[in-house]
């Protein structure tokens, strides 16, 4: 939403006086001053997180900044320890093959074969957990995995921060 608003401002050169900010930055920005504290002791399974850059958030918005946020706030809710990093990734990394319709475009054969390459990528990591702030990323990375016999669970990156909330 955030992304459409701002290239929708851009596209029709309609001025505006704020700036549009990734919650991500925020989550970040928020742990690194203490307003959001938060504790990784929860992951005593240590589980192992990756995570899917979605192209709209890094690639095409914000870009490496918000990708190294990412990684900073799962790092500090999973622990640093169990985080497994993609390559090629951030600004880099690969399209999982949901976004721009494709989800809904009804050609699931071929967004599968375009995701291919993206589930070799996160299969590599033998992560246990993919973990994606992007809705499109989500349910075709979780679509992929069911398809392609990838053993990880697919989840949003908020319910890992309510995992490792502190009071």
């Amino acid at each position: 939403m955030l992304y459409a608003t701002l290239e929708g401002l851009k596209r029709f050169n309609i001025p505006h006086n704020f700036n549009v900010v990734s919650i991500i930055t925020y989550y970040a920005q928020w742990i690194r001053e203490g307003r959001l504290k938060v504790d990784s002791s929860w992951n005593t399974e240590g589980l192992k997180f990756t995570v899917q850059d979605p192209c709209k958030l890094v690639r095409q918005g914000f870009g490496d900044p918000v990708a190294d946020d990412l990684r900073f706030v799962i790092k500090q809710v999973c622990g640093e320890e169990n985080f497994i990093d993609v390559w090629p990734n951030k600004s880099n990394n690969y399209c999982c093959g949901g976004g721009g319709g494709a989800l809904q475009a009804g050609f699931t054969d071929n967004r599968r074969q375009h995701g291919k390459m993206k589930f070799e990528q996160l299969h590599a990591t033998g992560a246990d957990v993919v973990i994606t702030p992007c809705h499109n990323c989500h349910t075709q990375v979780k679509d992929l995995a069911e398809h392609y016999g990838g053993k990880w669970q697919t989840t949003h990156l908020w319910n890992w921060i309510v995992k490792a909330l502190v009071r």
